[in-house]
């Protein structure tokens, strides 16, 4: 087993330590027999012996003890029971011989008075060690989780975003093969939506006037492939219109009111956008023509509302997206408490 030290673990002990001191003082102060200073200066000395031993037992030896090495355990308690018993007498002679440790007379000063000494400070760096190392297990766990979280989150931001660009490609595919006039717009625009993307939708928030600006590209972008018969609605209140936002968040709801309602309309197709925020509450409600009647079962969701509604589950607390289908009427309608970001 390679011999390293750990920089942060020594500061640990350190600590513990002072404590352990500061509590030792106490209790000699406690005593009221005029050996207050002496009993500090003993324990100290002793303390210098016993902090290394306990150090290599919680380090080096108790991490590779097991049930499956009992026999390593067998064999290593009677050396740590000399250590802890005989070692520190031995320490505690050294002390007399060189005047460090001042002999009290009440008191015994035996091998068993030094077993009494090394235990307690063992199970005293035990016991706060335990709930050292627990801390930092749980914090750990929860940094992973935070960190799969993120992952996942990526992972998502990164299946929508191409998402949103083909589906605008093939908006400008269906224009070119037309020979409209109206293709270079259309490329113009979705220049916009690029630029969008490559340097303003890379960062975790952009303010909410930013992503209205996006859907307003977009909408625009879309109603080149429609006559005068599609009817389009956006609308916004919006009391802070700075407050942040995951980027193209809501951009999957509008995508789907065009891609699957309104393109699959052939009679009066339509969509209604509506956005409000107020008191840190936003609501974002997108309702567009579908056909076929109301059959009473839930839609089923393709891959944008899917991602949107992981990405929810992942960025907010308090959320709620739901999807449903009236007659010839889609209804898609989120909220979010913003101040509920996780």
């Amino acid at each position: 087993m390679a011999f390293r030290i750990n920089i942060k673990r020594p500061a640990v002990y350190g600590w513990i330590t002072l404590a352990y001191g500061v509590l030792s003082v106490l209790h000699n102060l406690s005593q009221n027999d005029g050996h207050a200073g002496a009993r500090t200066i003993n324990d100290t000395w002793r303390l210098l012996y016993v902090i290394p031993v306990i150090y290599l037992f919680f380090e080096y030896t108790a991490p590779g003890l097991s049930w499956k090495r009992f026999w390593r355990a067998l064999l290593l308690f009677p050396v740590y029971l000399f250590l802890f018993s005989g070692g520190l007498y031995l320490w505690r002679q050294l002390g007399v011989v060189i005047g460090l440790y001042t002999p009290i007379p009440a008191g015994s000063h035996d091998v068993s008075t030094q077993m009494e000494f090394s235990t307690g400070a063992f199970f005293f760096y035990g016991v706060i060690l335990y709930i050292y190392n627990h801390n930092r297990l749980v914090k750990r766990a929860q940094q992973l989780q935070i960190e799969k979280q993120q992952a996942e989150l990526n992972y998502l931001k990164s299946q929508t975003n191409p998402h949103f660009l083909f589906n605008t490609l093939n908006n400008i595919y269906s224009l070119s093969r037309i020979k409209s006039d109206l293709a270079p717009e259309a490329i113009l625009r979705l220049s916009k939506i690029l630029r969008y993307m490559l340097y303003e939708a890379g960062g975790a928030y952009i303010a909410i006037e930013e992503e209205l600006r996006i859907i307003g590209d977009y909408i625009s972008l879309e109603k080149l492939r429609y006559d005068e018969s599609l009817r389009v609605n956006f609308n916004y209140d919006v009391e802070d219109m700075k407050q942040s936002l995951p980027p193209l968040l809501l951009m999957p709801l509008v995508e789907n009111a065009f891609k699957h309602g309104a393109s699959e309309t052939r009679h009066r197709p339509f969509v209604d956008i509506h956005l409000s925020v107020a008191n840190r509450r936003l609501s974002f409600v997108v309702r567009n023509s579908a056909e076929g009647l109301d059959t009473g079962e839930k839609p089923r969701e393709n891959i944008g509302l899917s991602n949107l509604r992981r990405q929810l589950e992942l960025l907010y607390g308090e959320q709620q997206l739901t999807v449903e289908q009236r007659g010839v009427e889609f209804w898609a309608t989120l909220t979010i408490n913003l101040a509920s970001h996780v």
